[in-house]
């Protein structure tokens, strides 16, 4: 199998197969064009891609934007949404009102100045996230991020998206096949045919015959075919930390064809999970994510309808299983895994779509020149993403264990010691002293999450950070002009902004301005 690699085959798919034939094609254009490299998907026309995931990071601006995708186009095709972060209902006591934003914005002044020392001694009402951000003001007030005459890709509040996955898989295709040369082949595959060394060297298909490649990428979903099935890699469970194992979704219609669109995602909690509620132009995407050893599918549908309300009657739901966890390596051999293929941990905190673009960056950069030195590049690759899922299941676990709740098993499960990643346990002893900031355990370029995200999350939820108020010194002048600037930020923007639908009707209207 020596040579060099020119032929990448993708297996699957829906988002994470043709993200990452746009990621890898768009980087590679230049030799595609010269005929001396090509990218092949093969999807099977008889598989349903899952298609609810609906939330993404923003990082997807960047990653379409280097696709050469029209911002304009997007929206009038992929039923999107602007997402400005996600808000949290009952996650901390469970009682009406308690609530918290995770804006895409970072605090005031973020990369010269840590606020939380000086926000926790001010000990005033003013939440954490409206004291050093206008996001939430933003949210509440149902503004979009940006004005009609803002460029395509540029924001003046940052954001991602909420979009339809079935009709962004579909844009993509379009895009990938018309515009970056990447070939479509709808084929379902029948054999994975290896090497003696282990490598595959070609798949076996029913409708297309013989598909040779140098590289397979695996985005076959749960199934693993190529990673799983093939090369025989373990998957590593991780519900003895992330509980939640079991979705039931929901497309739920708008009361009427103007209804608001929330800019965020809100989460709230349930008895033994939590509902998410997304809002795209033509409906809101809605789901119950649970535990079952905590709660019977019975009551999960039960809570789920109670908090729709008249809008889900005669509506059906769809159930979806999750298993928690990831393969022990994403590559192995010439084989390398994306998306659900690679792992899946529950959908709070959108970080499904994230990892494909950071995957699929990874491979498109560290592409191997030769297969001598694919195994080297595999090594990297597997121990940079390992720890980035990792550190999302640090994160995500932070939301649970920050609870108060002792209503149900479930949230008092959540806070048992034996379930926190150890390396959680160790930064939650060392944010009672100190607070995290941007140079704080959060200095690599492998982070999804930055020190500002656990910010919000902590101080949303009511953690406290011992402060001595006289290790504040000069900074504390500084702090205040950063509140200040805040405040007049947030009012210049709540007073400029467009309302969210309004924003969504005119990009559909008259477009953009491209880049």
């Amino acid at each position: 199998m020596a040579g060099p690699i020119r032929n990448i085959v993708i297996v699957g798919g829906g988002t994470a197969g043709w993200l990452t034939a746009g990621v890898i094609a768009a980087r590679h254009r230049p030799r595609i064009e010269a005929g001396t490299f090509s990218v092949t998907l093969v999807e099977s026309p008889n598989v349903p891609i899952i298609g609810v995931g609906e939330g993404t990071w923003p990082t997807l601006r960047s990653t379409l934007a280097k696709m050469g995708v029209s911002e304009t186009d997007f929206f009038r095709e992929c039923d999107a949404a602007f997402k400005q972060g996600a808000k949290f209902q009952r996650w901390t006591t469970g009682a009406e009102g308690d609530a918290y934003y995770h804006p895409l914005m970072l605090p005031t002044n973020f990369q010269h100045l840590n606020l939380v020392p000086h926000w926790l001694a001010a000990n005033d009402d003013e939440s954490f996230c409206d004291a050093v951000c206008p996001q939430g003001r933003i949210c509440d007030d149902g503004l979009a991020p940006k004005t009609i005459t803002t460029r395509e890709w540029d924001a003046v509040a940052n954001y991602a998206y909420h979009l339809d996955a079935g009709k962004f898989a579909d844009f993509l295709t379009r895009h990938c096949t018309g515009k970056l040369g990447v070939r479509h082949v709808l084929a379902d595959v029948q054999q994975v045919v290896q090497a003696e060394d282990g490598d595959v060297t070609h798949l076996v298909t029913e409708q297309a015959g013989t598909i040779e490649g140098n590289l397979f990428v695996d985005c076959t979903g749960f199934k693993a075919l190529l990673i799983g099935e093939a090369m025989g890699v373990p998957f590593r469970p991780l519900k003895d930390v992330l509980f939640c194992d079991t979705a039931m979704a929901v497309q739920v219609p708008h009361e009427t064809p103007d209804a608001p669109i929330a800019s965020h995602t809100v989460s709230t909690a349930q008895s033994a999970g939590w509902i998410w509620d997304i809002g795209l132009p033509t409906r809101r995407g809605t789901g119950h994510v649970y535990s079952s050893a905590h709660v019977d599918d019975e009551t999960a549908e039960r809570e789920l309808r109670a908090y729709l309300g008249s809008a889900a009657d005669g509506l059906s739901v769809r159930k979806i299983p999750i298993r928690a966890g990831h393969r022990e390596v994403f590559w192995k051999r010439n084989v390398v895994a994306v998306g659900l293929a690679a792992g899946f941990l529950e959908p709070l905190e959108a970080s499904a779509i994230v990892l494909i673009e950071l995957s699929a960056k990874l491979i498109a950069e560290q592409m191997p020149a030769r297969r001598e030195v694919m195994d080297t590049i595999a090594r990297r690759f597997n121990e940079t993403t390992s720890y980035r899922w990792g550190r999302i299941v640090d994160f995500l676990k932070l939301h649970y264990v920050l609870t108060k709740r002792t209503d149900t098993d479930f949230w008092r499960d959540n806070v048992r010691s034996e379930s926190i990643p150890d390396r959680l346990a160790h930064l939650l002893e060392l944010w009672r002293w100190q607070s995290p900031w941007f140079n704080d355990e959060f200095d690599r370029v492998d982070e999804v999450f930055p020190a500002a995200s656990y910010q919000y999350v902590l101080y949303g939820m009511g953690f406290r950070t011992e402060v001595e108020p006289v290790t504040l010194g000069t900074d504390a002048r500084l702090a205040e002009r950063a509140r200040r600037e805040n405040r007049v930020q947030t009012e210049r923007l709540r007073a400029g902004l467009p309302r969210h639908r309004d924003l969504i009707d005119r990009i559909k209207a008259q477009g953009l301005s491209a880049i």
